[in-house]
């Protein structure tokens, strides 16, 4: 079976289905938030992002109540929310509100004046549910995720233990960061003493142990950004960001002494963050603790991101999400479609000893081997890097990043070196391979001219001693010297010799 046969093609022409806009409107105890999505179903894109900072739960844990300025604050923003998504063109709404809105007293009275003021239909989740969607969020992101998602708002946390693509146990605790402070005014064990006894009581304590902790929510985010600074991680994409289970409680010494101007300093935290991260890292160093933890991975996608996974087919959940947006992204900023599935055909004879994650990002640099064409040609290589590296994809972590930006750096003209910094994030020995990929991409691209005839009557041979690229007797002629140098370079980055030959 060819790779591309096994991928195929993978979002509009797999679906059948043009691209759609939707929307969720998220009512949270801390903000309320439009995105808007945009792009393939499997893989959407943010087309708009945009939150206030109303605090509905502000006052939750004092009165049950939702404070009457909060309460103004967060009506209009739900007025300015479903006026953008309209003029937006949004074919697809979803209004959702979640532990503060279900928790207080006036929760009813909200919901009865956003839907008089706005006409939206507001559908308060249970903490099951909402656990639910944080768990499928991190699936759409992480297919093979195992372990347990903790997703942390506002008024709670949602835990979910997900494994083969499905969520499978969920529980909802009121340890949101709103709630914290009130918790560890009990003396120095209370919030460890608090969580292992609601762990007990709804059977979380008894779990596998061992497991990886996947962190969902901006408070979790913002302390990762902080790790990231502490130990000068060199790729700043929070996404599929791994941490040791000891920094939990690393990050909770940090926070606890930590002035505010140095926080300040570090762009990627909000302001409004700044308060939430030591009371975040307290209970990330107690459910580590408490559920004997392997260690930590950072989650982009969550309960949005869950909410739309779940209205998927069953076929487009099996779809590869780094693939379905690299071939979108391809698509839309390259110059021939479908040429990088056909490139991916056409060079796999020469990397069959390939593993298949190895594959599938390699089948993710064809689809966005034409990405740069517009870009000054001085700096296509760096575009490439760019891309592979701060692009918003999901389904790849660092090395995996690594090796697609070594790769579209060499396509796009870095040649054979291998490109500053990469290293750090993958060996010597597969950067060297991302690089041959690279090469073969761009002889690909002069060889065909970015259409489909020649690919589809030439083809590469390899053997233990060299490269063949071989032409039949009508297409002979497209051997010109560009061809020959690409070939050279291929080769020469192979070890092998190379040659062309015709066939009859």
């Amino acid at each position: 079976m060819t790779l591309l046969e096994k991928f195929g093609r993978v979002s509009v022409a797999l679906t059948g289905k043009p691209p759609r806009r939707r929307a969720i409107i998220d009512i949270g105890s801390n903000s309320v938030r439009l995105v808007i999505y945009d792009g393939p179903a499997r893989a959407p894109f943010l087309l708009f992002n945009e939150k206030v900072a109303a605090g509905l739960g502000a006052a939750l844990s004092e009165t049950g109540r939702i404070d009457p300025a909060a309460m103004e604050r967060g009506l209009e923003a739900l007025e300015r929310f479903a006026i953008l998504a309209r003029e937006m063109d949004v074919a697809e709404m979803r209004c959702i509100a979640t532990a503060a809105v279900r928790e207080a007293t006036n929760g009813p009275e909200f919901v009865a004046k956003a839907r008089a003021q706005t006409g939206l239909d507001i559908e308060i989740l249970s903490g099951e549910a909402e656990g639910r969607a944080a768990g499928l969020g991190v699936i759409s992101a992480m297919p093979e995720a195992d372990g347990i998602v903790a997703d942390l708002g506002g008024g709670s946390l949602e835990l979910a233990r997900v494994r083969g693509g499905t969520v499978h146990q969920v529980v909802s605790l009121p340890l949101g960061v709103l709630r914290l402070a009130a918790i560890r005014a009990g003396g120095k064990m209370a919030l460890t003493k608090y969580v292992a006894k609601a762990l007990k009581e709804t059977g979380w304590a008894g779990l596998e142990q061992g497991l990886p902790l996947y962190l969902v929510g901006g408070s979790w985010r913002a302390l990762a950004h902080l790790d990231m600074q502490l130990v000068h991680f060199p790729l700043p994409v929070i996404h599929h960001y791994t941490m040791a289970p000891e920094r939990a409680a690393t990050l909770a010494r940090v926070t606890a002494s930590i002035g505010k101007a140095r926080v300040k300093k570090i762009p990627a935290i909000s302001g409004s963050r700044i308060s939430a991260l030591a009371p975040a890292a307290a209970l990330l160093r107690v459910l580590v603790r408490q559920l004997g933890c392997s260690g930590m991975i950072v989650s982009a996608h969550g309960l949005r991101e869950g909410l739309l996974y779940e209205r998927l087919s069953d076929e487009e959940r099996a779809l590869d999400p780094l693939l379905v947006a690299a071939e979108a992204e391809g698509e839309a900023q390259g110059r021939f479609s479908g040429h990088g599935a056909l490139i991916d055909q056409w060079i796999a004879p020469l990397f069959v000893e390939d593993a298949a994650d190895y594959a599938r990002i390699r089948r993710a640099a064809c689809l966005l081997g034409d990405v740069g064409w517009r870009a000054n040609p001085d700096f296509r290589a760096e575009r490439g890097l760019e891309i592979a590296l701060h692009g918003n994809w999901v389904g790849i972590d660092g090395w995996g990043r690594a090796m697609l930006a070594q790769a579209l750096y060499s396509n796009f003209g870095g040649g054979g070196s291998l490109a500053p910094g990469l290293e750090l994030l993958a060996s010597l020995e597969d950067l060297n391979r991302a690089c041959q990929w690279g090469l073969a991409i761009r002889l690909a691209q002069r060889l065909s001219g970015g259409v489909a005839g020649p690919l589809e009557t030439a083809r590469l041979k390899v053997d233990e001693r060299a490269i063949s690229l071989i032409l039949p007797s009508n297409h002979a002629g497209l051997a010109g010297e560009t061809v020959n140098r690409r070939l050279k370079n291929l080769g020469q980055a192979m070890g092998l010799e190379w040659r062309i030959s015709s066939a009859n």
